[in-house]
């Protein structure tokens, strides 16, 4: 099966039936570059390397490359990615593999795995500098020893600063603080032509926004100085459950305009005894000498109070709550098979009437025994990266179809896949948009239109930082 995205894409999308995904392995190529002398970091050509990197969360697209690079520095990057547009050859970059589309998969060309580049430096009071392949965890756990935090974490702390950084990150403190890339204060980056460059909302600030969510078109992020802020002691999570969707929207929107919670989540489940379960999650930090107040924080909500669970923990175990389902999906083999997840955000207005139609069009097979669709507001005044899309109203809901299928079948996931392309369309009709963590072909033109009035801004940045085209060639934006 070798039909690009975008072949895919013009092929027609119309029809799930006829609709083709790659999910078998594309031959590789011969790539130059692993024979120039001279070079810093590892070339791996072992056929687990390769295998790995072809491969990443998703599971449904695969691309093997000509050579794993492993960078020892930012220098090793730039050597690379300049001999590779000096030879009209493609790089990409990889950081944890949790992409779910394929697109930091190269076919015949060179990987960059980011993981190498880990270290630490010392934390300071209101910032710490990090590698761009070190997770959120280790971040985490370099900063808690000093009481301090990102303002902003992922759900998952296994991503990589460098991988979260370029797509935008969102996380349960969104509504307060906006996204990951809203806390950077300055980046190194290897551009695609082969510069190391420093950059900042003060120095080289076009190429800092050209590199914040701008999907590694511009440059390779090689190290992040990331904010920090006081950390809690504890939290306190209240999970709140819902009759209706209607109920469900009308009190997160309360409780956002009330700032009762400092991490507001909720999500559509489906329901083992049929039909759906809404669910509200909110969380309150707090030291040990200001516990909340339970009354003060739930009155006037419409929950079915006696399915609620309120329950306390570490602030460092509220963030790692995903590891248990983590443990539990690898321990049934769901974490191997394809995820074929939707993510966008909508505008506040229109939330509801959205998230019903698509719930009306899902089925729990579709979702898989453990899928559901998130859904929580935020205030999108709070972002303000200029190449993360956000609807033009004052209040969006992230809505994302974590779908979880027990089955790991081709036909399947074409299937899903296609639906995907079906419900975007929908969504973007009415004033919806796209997260690009999403499995789905997008094309030039497409992403055209996703940027809209950022275009212009993405574009020229890529002729003045990768005017070869070098890198990540997986997205097809140009």
């Amino acid at each position: 099966m070798t039909h690009t995205r975008r072949s895919m894409l013009q092929a027609g999308l119309a029809c799930a039936t006829t609709f083709t995904i790659p999910t078998r392995t594309i031959a590789q190529q011969h790539s130059t570059i692993i024979d120039a002398p001279g070079m810093g970091g590892v070339f791996d050509r072992t056929p687990a390397a390769l295998a790995a990197a072809a491969d990443d969360f998703g599971h449904l697209v695969h691309g093997t490359p000509a050579v794993v690079f492993r960078p020892g520095t930012t220098t090793d990057i730039s050597a690379l990615v300049r001999l590779a547009g000096e030879r009209g050859e493609k790089v990409t970059a990889r950081g944890q593999g949790h992409s779910i589309y394929g697109r930091a998969t190269s076919i015949g060309q060179t990987v960059v795995v980011l993981s190498t580049l880990d270290k630490i430096d010392a934390v300071q009071s209101d910032r710490v500098t990090v590698e761009a392949g070190t997770t959120w965890r280790s971040v985490l756990k370099s900063t808690l020893l000093h009481r301090l935090t990102p303002p902003v974490l992922p759900n998952y702390l296994d991503l990589s600063v460098g991988g979260t950084l370029t797509l935008g990150g969102i996380g349960g403190t969104t509504s307060r603080y906006g996204m990951m890339t809203d806390n950077v204060l300055e980046l190194t980056v290897v551009t695609g032509d082969g510069r190391e460059m420093t950059c900042s909302r003060t120095q080289n600030p076009d190429l800092f926004d050209a590199v914040r969510a701008g999907l590694a078109q511009c440059g390779i992020i090689t190290r992040a100085t990331l904010a920090l802020i006081s950390a809690p002691d504890h939290a306190r999570r209240y999970l709140l459950q819902y009759r209706n969707l209607q109920s469900l929207t009308k009190d997160q929107l309360r409780l956002l305009a009330d700032r009762r919670f400092d991490h507001l989540q909720g999500s559509v489940a489906p329901d083992p005894a049929g039909g759906w379960r809404h669910m509200l999650e909110g969380v309150v930090f707090f030291d040990a000498d200001n516990e909340p107040d339970d009354t003060r924080l739930l009155v006037g909500l419409s929950d079915d109070r006696e399915a609620a669970m309120i329950t306390d923990s570490t602030y460092f175990e509220y963030l790692s709550a995903f590891d248990n389902l983590e443990q539990k999906l690898r321990a049934s083999g769901q974490w191997s098979k394809p995820h074929p997840w939707l993510l966008t955000f909508l505008p506040g207005s229109k939330a509801e009437e959205i998230v019903a139609d698509v719930l009306s069009g899902l089925t729990a097979d579709d979702l898989g025994p453990i899928g559901q669709v998130s859904y929580y507001p935020f205030r999108t005044e709070a972002v303000r990266t200029p190449l993360l899309r956000m609807p033009k109203e004052p209040i969006a809901f992230t809505s994302n179809v974590i779908r979880m299928p027990n089955t790991d079948g081709a036909a399947a996931a074409e299937r899903l896949v296609a639906h995907n392309r079906f419900l975007y369309e929908k969504i973007n009709q009415q004033g919806g948009v796209l997260y690009p963590v999403s499995a789905f072909p997008m094309s030039s033109l497409d992403w055209r239109q996703h940027f809209g009035v950022r275009w212009k801004l993405l574009k020229n940045a890529k002729h003045r930082f990768d005017p070869g085209g070098t890198l990540a060639p997986g997205y097809e934006l140009f």
